[in-house]
């Protein structure tokens, strides 16, 4: 890959020494961690605020869920398709920079979203919203890549994931009891002010960056860069495997409202945002990702995701409350740990061009979300919670297929020397 100096993104995270880096215990670390958790707050609870209030978005504006679920499916579809471009922005303009014009104009669009006249206002105002906050992901693997030692680097986003756990949470339960007593628009102002709160503190908290080294806009660099990632096969396993987990996740919480809310649950809307506290269990198994990768390796950790995530779907069919609860939990759990193995390994994969690398691992991971939400919403339109179940567990067979030939592929890659050591011999 060309350097900087010619164009070429790049970060300077492969090229500074450990010992500068930031790792826990050392000053300044504390601080990244908290804005960066911040960031990830925000991020999630801005870009999933009206899924938790889809049943009555469709009830304001008298539409399907299948319409009423563009809401969430604009924003991601955005955000994914802006992630790329503002990550080389990122390169030349520096992640911090990024970050903080993303959360400013997001989290002002999110004032203004409560007020829009009908469905094709809101959903447009949504789309915008997400392509502001592509620059979050955009910019942030991309920072702790190069400000964080490597050995804390899957703690570090972990700890960013479960910032995006915690957001999501929040801010579909604050809408869900918002939106009972006052109205799904003043649940949609509630989410609005959080994340102001969370931008302010971003902003005060996030220690400045000491190993950015900036490079010139050159599409032609890019071009080069995004071309290099994608045909590292590696790379190219672990965006199918974000896209895939997405899916399964979008789909089910795109839907789940819809499903409580009707018969044989009837629960209010108030308890149906409740009900994303099992995102608690998502910022326990994103945390406690790096650890699983030690002790089972990348692989293992991502079936003992997978086998979770299926468990959970499975458990969500019974016409039980106690059982759809404990289904959401598995899932949210298994989602959550499949997504922080995955996106550490990329950044743990890629030695340049790292923004990039990060960013089509975030558009595969959304463009998942965006399918998941609009599909899910399908399913469930045509064949109800099953249906929706049904497109979660071919979602979660295409993570296995995927996991399962990179073992095998990487045996294949042991077993060639050996073998042409052996016919060497003969």
């Amino acid at each position: 890959m060309p350097s900087a100096s010619t164009g070429a993104p790049t970060t300077m995270g492969a090229l500074t020494s450990p010992s500068r880096q930031l790792a826990p215990g050392l000053p300044g670390y504390r601080r990244m961690s908290f804005a960066l958790f911040a960031a990830g707050v925000a991020t999630f609870a801005l870009l999933y605020s009206t899924q938790a209030l889809l049943p009555a978005v469709s009830a304001g504006f008298g539409v399907t869920a299948s319409a009423a679920s563009w809401t969430v499916s604009a924003a991601t579809g955005a955000l994914a398709l802006c992630v790329l471009p503002l990550s080389a922005l990122s390169e030349r303009f520096g992640r911090v920079r990024l970050m903080t014009v993303s959360l400013v104009v997001a989290t002002a669009i999110g004032l203004l979203v409560p007020l829009a006249p009908d469905l094709e206002w809101l959903v447009v105002l949504r789309a915008v919203q997400g392509a502001a906050l592509a620059g979050i992901p955009a910019s942030a693997m991309a920072y702790l890549a190069e400000e964080v030692r490597p050995r804390a680097l899957i703690a570090a986003i972990g700890l960013f994931v479960a910032g995006n756990s915690i957001g999501g949470m929040s801010g579909r339960v604050v809408t869900g009891w918002v939106a009972q007593l006052w109205g799904w628009r003043a649940a949609l102002a509630a989410v609005g002010l959080m994340a102001v709160v969370c931008t302010v503190a971003f902003r005060l908290l996030l220690p400045k960056a000491r190993h950015f080294v900036p490079g010139s806009l050159n599409p032609r660099a890019l071009a080069e860069t995004v071309r290099g990632h994608l045909s590292d096969p590696l790379l190219t396993r672990l965006y199918g495997i974000g896209a895939l987990f997405m899916t399964v996740f979008g789909a089910v919480y795109t839907v789940i409202g819809y499903r409580l809310v009707d018969a044989p649950f009837n629960l209010p809307q108030g308890v149906v945002g409740s009900v994303f506290l099992v995102y608690l269990v998502g910022t326990v198994s994103s945390a406690a990702a790096g650890r699983l990768v030690g002790r089972m390796g990348r692989r293992g950790a991502l079936y003992l995701a997978v086998g979770t995530t299926a468990t959970g779907l499975l458990l969500s069919l019974a016409d039980s409350l106690t059982a759809v609860l404990l289904g959401l939990v598995l899932i949210t759990a298994g989602f959550f740990a499949g997504h922080a193995v995955a996106s550490s390994e990329v950044s743990r994969t890629a030695k340049t061009g790292r923004a990039q690398a990060s960013a089509l691992y975030q558009s595969a991971y959304y463009l998942g979300s965006s399918a998941g939400g609009t599909l899910g919403a399908i399913a469930f339109h045509s064949g109800g919670w099953a249906g929706t179940v049904l497109l979660g567990l071919l979602a979660v067979l295409g993570v296995v297929s995927i996991t399962l030939y990179g073992t095998y592929a990487a045996r294949a890659k042991i077993r060639r020397p050996v073998l042409r050591t052996a016919a060497a011999h003969h």
